[in-house]
Parts: C-alpha cells; sequence; structure tokens
C-alpha cells in the first residue's frame, strides 16, 4: 500500500501529487497489478485533504488505464509502470550520493533541484537506440 505524503507548500496540485506518487510507487514495484489503493476515506483520514481531490487523482489515473475502479469494492492497479528496483545497484548509488549531499549541508529542495538539473541534461534528448522516449518539445 501506498501512504500519500500532501506538501502544502510545493506549489503542486494535491491531486497531482497523489497521482505522482501513484506513479513512483508503480515504477519502484511497491504497487504491482491487482493491488489496491487506499480508500478515498482512508487518504482523507491520513492527509485531511478533501475527498473529492482523492477521487479526482484516482479519476485521472484511471482515464491513463493505470487503476480501474470497481464498485464496491475499491481502486486496484490494472498494470506496472517500467520498474526501477530498490534493490540494484544503481539505487545503492544514488542512497550513497544523497547522504553525502546532505552531508554536506544540502537541504532537500538543494539536491531536488541539482538532481533535476543533471536529469535534464541526461534527458534532454532520446537516449540513443530507445524509441520509448516522448518529444521533449
Amino acid at each position: 500500500m501506498v501512504d500519500y505524503r500532501i506538501d502544502r507548500h510545493s506549489g503542486v496540485a494535491t491531486y497531482v501529487q497523489i497521482v505522482q506518487q501513484t506513479k513512483q510507487a508503480l515504477r519502484l514495484g511497491l504497487l504491482e497489478p491487482g493491488d489496491k489503493l487506499p480508500t478515498a476515506r482512508e487518504v482523507v483520514e491520513a492527509t485531511a485533504i478533501n475527498p473529492n481531490t482523492v477521487l479526482k487523482a484516482y479519476r485521472e489515473l484511471e482515464r491513463e488505464g493505470l487503476v480501474e475502479a470497481r464498485r464496491g469494492l475499491g481502486t486496484f492497479v490494472r498494470r506496472a509502470l517500467n520498474t526501477a528496483p530498490t534493490d540494484s545497484p544503481l539505487a545503492g548509488e544514488l542512497d550513497a550520493w544523497t547522504a553525502r549531499a546532505h552531508t554536506a549541508g544540502l537541504d532537500r529542495d538543494d539536491v531536488a533541484a541539482l538532481f533535476t538539473a543533471v536529469l535534464e541534461k541526461h534527458y534532454a534528448e532520446p537516449h540513443p537506440g530507445r524509441h520509448d522516449q516522448g518529444d521533449p518539445s
């Protein structure tokens, strides 16, 4: 199950945060096809957001074909995204790098900005030999 964390100061709409966190859980293999998402009531109790916000996020995920609502049963994962296993050597390297950045005094926003800049540098152009990346423009 996924535990949603809402950052009210991020400037990102709450429903978008839920969609993004669900997709991240799918990519990391924390959610798999057949898994049940928390009910709107459970998310509301954990995050103190409006139930309609949760339902909007779940509708967006359903529109994208990632989940399906089953009347009277809940919302279930339909398909996974490309997974990045948390036990891969790359995850370990990233964990070590993040620990060094924290020790060096960078806060979360500094690390996110630095990582985003590096991502943009390496993913601005499609990777040679791969045809699954969309046009960045």
